[in-house]
């Protein structure tokens, strides 16, 4: 077996956590592993002043760990699967899904408790499609502005007084004990998350087998079912980054359910769909989904631009 594995991460406080994270559970496989950090800045957080969907979208979060990998500058690497596109790069794979933290979203700020209390044509902060739609949905009201950046400084910016409120994914934050900023926990239901939110995957090259088999030590079995439902959704899809989707799957006694939505960047049109079945079947089920939302009137709403 390999002992040294260089991990590619991004630089950022919750990346660094996570790949930290990654690192104690493969050194309770084998205590033996000499592993190391390659800290590498990609564009996605270069570039923090323009909305991800005017510069290419959540994929340039992993572009550069994907190109580290391919070039043999790093064995594996480390992602938030929500940045991740639902199929593998080539000459890669997603050799392992990590046990997934609360995928709920989080609404934070310093003045009102809950999304309702928020007052008529309040300011929130977000840059994503998916809560900017949900969140319209809730309070056709509200007005939406751009806020990006990691964890700490779209807290910082929050707590500025330029936003009255801003909807964070709760894992982030509970991953960097940052949880008493939370004001309201978004119902699941309500406020469907993202595909793969608040799960860790772990990408490395197709061919490395001795790697890919260290790594399914380590894979969540029923989060891993979980999230291939939610990524064969979009698969069928073929949603970009500029649309309001979401998926999420849930496995009780080899039962997996899954809620999926499509939704109009205005929230007017929020389409949904649901199913369960058997979470061998995780694949097959978020391919159902995928079609059923399509039947529904999906296909208008994919590849939305404002």
């Amino acid at each position: 077996m390999k002992n040294i594995i260089r991990i590619a991460t991004r630089k950022s406080p919750l990346a660094l956590w996570q790949t930290e994270h990654i690192k104690n559970l493969l050194l309770k496989i084998n205590p033996e592993l000499e592993i190391h950090f390659v800290g590498l800045s990609t564009q996605g957080d270069r570039e923090q002043k323009k909305a991800l969907t005017n510069i290419g979208g959540k994929s340039l979060f992993v572009k550069e760990l994907q190109k580290a990998l391919l070039e043999n500058d790093a064995d594996i690497a480390v992602h938030s699967i929500k940045d991740m596109s639902v199929n593998d790069s080539p000459g890669l794979t997603l050799a392992a899904i990590c046990e997934r933290e609360d995928p709920r979203d989080a609404f934070v700020s310093n003045d009102y408790k809950t999304i309702e209390a928020l007052p008529n044509n309040a300011i929130v902060g977000t840059a994503s499609p998916r809560r900017s739609a949900l969140l319209k949905a809730l309070r056709p009201d509200i007005n939406i502005k751009l806020l990006r950046g990691n964890v700490g400084t779209r807290l910082e910016k929050c707590a500025c007084g330029e936003y009255d409120g801003t909807i964070l994914a709760a894992a982030g934050l509970k991953r960097l004990a940052l949880e008493k900023h939370i004001t309201q926990f978004l119902s699941i239901d309500t406020f469907i998350p993202a595909i793969g939110q608040g799960a860790i995957g772990i990408e490395c090259r197709e061919g490395d087998n001795t790697l890919k088999a260290l790594l399914q030590n380590i894979n969540h079995i029923t989060t891993a079912q979980s999230v291939t439902a939610e990524r064969a959704v979009n698969r069928i899809l073929g949603g970009d980054c500029y649309t309001p989707i979401a998926a999420h799957a849930t496995v009780n006694d080899k039962t997996l359910t899954l809620n999926a939505m499509v939704g109009s960047l205005d929230g007017t049109t929020i389409i949904t769909s649901k199913t369960s079945g058997a979470a061998s079947d995780a694949t097959l089920l978020g391919e159902q989904v995928g079609k059923e939302l399509l039947k529904k009137g999906a296909a208008a709403l994919l590849n939305q631009k404002d």
